[in-house]
């Protein structure tokens, strides 16, 4: 039976109601997107249409899944709103804190012995607060949420962009920062501004070498980075049907990397099978109940022009494999094209590493895929010349594929076999053959491939495929190798060819697992006692944020100026930051060390204004803030691209920074800065961008009358005593406005529940 059955049917028992009420206050068929959303507003039943990418509404999400390393933050402060147990279901999983290194059963020992004060916080503050709590090793968040959580027509929000993956199963699931996740732990409304809608219309059917990873590569390369920003991505068509409910679920995954709030998919008959092999099928009885509901209606997909403000339409079967990258998801190549376009770039061919797994392609279908190429390695006498590590997606998965002879094929490949963890694809890799700064390849199944995100090397040339496809070349060991038309050499000389992969969508025999890793919360946790050691360098409590006054806004100096893509990564690193993700004083000596300093080119090297010389940014920030001086951050489009991480917008906060203002920004990190009681800005002219210099300072005009949708005026001063006024736009509401007065959301949860 599923997890919370019961939240599943009542909402079930609303849906109809409420989605025919929107149809007729919106006088038109609607979309899965709509339904889902107007089915879960914060007040019920709508009277009004809401304007897509206008206006802002309160949403009452189903449940909350949070990773160890943002729920450490996003639970220290929910300690704070005064509550005694979470709102809603919500569920923490301990996938991040594991370096790949050695093999699963000795990473996860070692895990265990240098995370234990974290995992034990974890633990106890989810049995304190009637959180599930999944330990380590159980699996990664988004497949563990895929298995037993997600479920058709749901809305979820998670502390993790690729919260996003459970739209596989139908779902509008949401990456969000740590602060919006409190809001719906603490029973209060989340706040979301309408979605703008794009529609994909998948006809055809996978053949030969591509794969459902395909898919979202190509989406990728249409769309870009940026092009998702706002909107919901809707996959429907016969296309959409013919694919597997976890293949739709990686197309979900890496919506993320479009930047896209979230994407999903109409309930179908692949769901239906996937629900009733994870042990589900009361979900799917429910489900087909009210299947209608489910879907789109008939009207949009059949003239979708009409009902999405985007329409792209891809056959499945002209289709080719991709491989993405180096350096961002969205540079899009048909791999028969690479060679090619590798040696115009100076890209390395050879392939050190093929990883396969990350929450995006780590499920049963995924591994059997890969197995059937690493087994045709075997059998062809074929040694790989790159070496391979294998993380699947949950306990369940790897002791079902244990079972059925998968990993052992992995295994006889060479491979190693890792924790079921995140690993490499989060940087929490303890890389065996060490680059330092060497120029070098790898491909992975993962989904970003940002610079110095797996292994911290910024010359780590990485490209994104799916899992047979990252194991055929990573048995080729080459770079422009074509398995649909090159051969290889085997051990007896032989020239050999791969054949065309082949998998299972389920487990033949059912999915199996000895032991889940799931820990259920006491019914009544109010004698659980929560430590935090003074000492820690682990864990530390949180106290609220002063407001930012408006004087402090009438000299801010500048910060930093970032030069290019500054993603989460560059403002908040991972890898082995990630043991600080619970001590905000800590981690904030990471604050904007990957950003690229426009006026040198340099990474964590600005210039003090205080001093005149230069050093790293929260040194410098440092300074600052022991005087009392606010300062401004500046940054290029699609700011903050990336992980929906909170700390990116927390730390600057801590150490006094009082504004960021871009040319664009990504969706979660704009609403994560906003939630911290910090000013969101982009510029009104994005040329102004070039008028800002290195010693600048900032006079915020009239900041005391800040208002909705009335640009705010900054006199720049620069150090020639010359001056230029910009104008800034924000995207804040009155309640937004709230948070900025306040100091941050949480101060007026707080205020709420005293």
């Amino acid at each position: 039976m599923a997890f919370d059955i019961d939240m599943i049917k009542s909402v079930y028992s609303k849906i109809a109601e409420r989605v025919d009420a929107a149809r007729e206050v919106t006088g038109k068929p609607l979309t899965l997107a709509e339904k889902i959303l107007y089915s879960h507003l914060w007040d019920g039943k709508t009277d009004k249409a809401f304007v897509r990418g206008k206006d802002y509404v309160d949403f009452a999400p189903d449940r909350i899944a949070c990773q160890d390393a943002t729920a450490q933050m996003a639970l220290l402060q929910f300690m704070q709103a005064g509550k005694k147990t979470v709102a809603v279901p919500t569920t923490v999983h301990c996938d991040h804190l594991i370096q790949a290194k050695q093999g699963a059963a000795k990473d996860l020992k070692r895990a265990n012995e240098t995370s234990n004060e974290v995992f034990d916080f974890l633990e106890s503050v989810s049995n304190k607060y009637g959180i599930g709590f999944w330990k380590p090793g159980a699996g990664i968040i988004h497949q563990v949420v895929l298995e037993n959580y997600a479920f058709p027509g749901g809305m979820m929000i998670g502390t993790d962009s690729h919260t996003v993956n459970a739209g596989g199963l139908g779902m509008v699931a949401i990456g969000v920062g740590g602060a919006d996740a409190v809001d719906v732990m603490a029973g209060m409304p989340w706040e979301l501004k309408f979605p703008k809608l794009i529609g994909v219309k998948l006809t055809g059917e996978l053949n030969g070498w591509t794969a459902s990873k395909d898919v979202i590569l190509k989406v990728a390369g249409i769309l870009t980075v940026k092009g998702g920003t706002g909107a919901i991505v809707e996959y429907f068509g016969p296309g959409a049907r013919n694919l597997s409910a976890t293949g739709k679920g990686t197309i979900c995954n890496m919506g993320a990397e479009i930047g896209a709030t979230t994407s999903t998919f109409g309930y179908d008959e692949s769901m239906e099978r996937f629900l009733r092999a994870t042990d589900r099928s009361d979900v799917a009885d429910a489900a087909n109940e009210i299947k209608e509901y489910l879907t789109g209606d008939d009207e949009v997909y059949a003239n979708p022009e009409q009902y999405f403000d985007q329409v792209i339409e891809i056959n499945l079967s002209e289709l080719r494999p991709h491989l993405n990258g180096p350096f961002t998801p969205d540079l899009a190549t048909p791999v028969g094209e690479l060679g090619k376009k590798a040696k115009e770039n100076d890209w390395p061919l050879k392939v050190d590493w093929g990883l396969i797994g990350s929450c995006t392609n780590s499920s049963y279908e995924d591994l059997s895929r890969a197995a059937s190429i690493a087994q045709q390695a075997i059998d062809k006498k074929l040694k790989p010349k790159s070496d391979f590590g294998i993380n699947p997606g949950s306990e369940q998965i790897r002791f079902t594929a244990e079972r059925d002879g998968l990993l052992e094929v992995f295994e006889n490949l060479g491979a190693t076999i890792f924790t079921n963890a995140c690993g490499p694809c989060i940087g929490q890799w303890d890389r065996s053959d060490r680059k330092g700064d060497e120029k070098n390849t790898i491909v992975h199944s993962f989904n970003r491939n940002f610079s110095k995100r797996a292994d911290g090397n910024p010359n780590t040339h990485a490209f994104v495929g799916s899992p047979e496809m990252v194991a055929a070349i990573a048995i080729s060991g080459r770079l422009d190798f074509d398995p649909m038309n090159d051969t290889l050499l085997n051990e007896d000389g032989q020239e050999v060819k791969l054949d065309v992969p082949v998998g299972l969508e389920l487990p033949p025999e059912g999915f199996a697992v000895d032991e889940n890793g799931y820990l259920a919360p006491t019914e009544d946790g109010s004698s659980v006692d929560v430590k935090v050691a003074p000492d820690s360098e682990r864990l530390q409590l949180l106290t609220p944020f002063e407001p930012i006054k408006d004087s402090e806004l009438k000299n801010a100096k500048l910060l930093i100026k970032a030069f290019g893509k500054c993603t989460t990564d560059h403002i908040s690193m991972a890898g082995p930051w990630l043991r600080y993700r619970g001590h905000l004083d800590n981690i904030s000596n990471n604050c904007l060390i990957g950003a690229v300093n426009a006026y040198n080119k340099k990474t964590n090297f600005v210039k003090n204004q205080l001093t005149g010389e230069y050093g790293g940014v929260p040194d410098t920030q440092r300074e600052y803030k022991a005087k009392g001086i606010k300062t401004i951050v500046v940054g290029d489009h699609n700011y903050g691209e990336g992980s929906s991480r909170e700390h990116a917008a927390m730390e600057p906060r801590f150490l006094g920074v009082a504004a960021v203002l871009v040319k664009s920004f990504a969706r979660i990190h704009e609403t994560n800065l906003k939630k911290q009681g910090m000013l969101a800005l982009t510029f009104a002219n994005e040329n102004d961008y070039d008028l800002i210099q290195e010693d600048d300072t900032f006079n915020f005009v009239d900041i005391e009358n800040f208002a909705p949708d009335t640009p705010l005026t900054i006199e720049v001063t620069h150090a020639d005593g010359s001056k230029d006024t910009i104008k800034a736009n924000h995207t804040y509401n009155d309640a937004q406005i709230t948070w900025y007065r306040e100091g941050s959301a949480l101060n007026l949860i707080k205020k709420q529940n005293a």
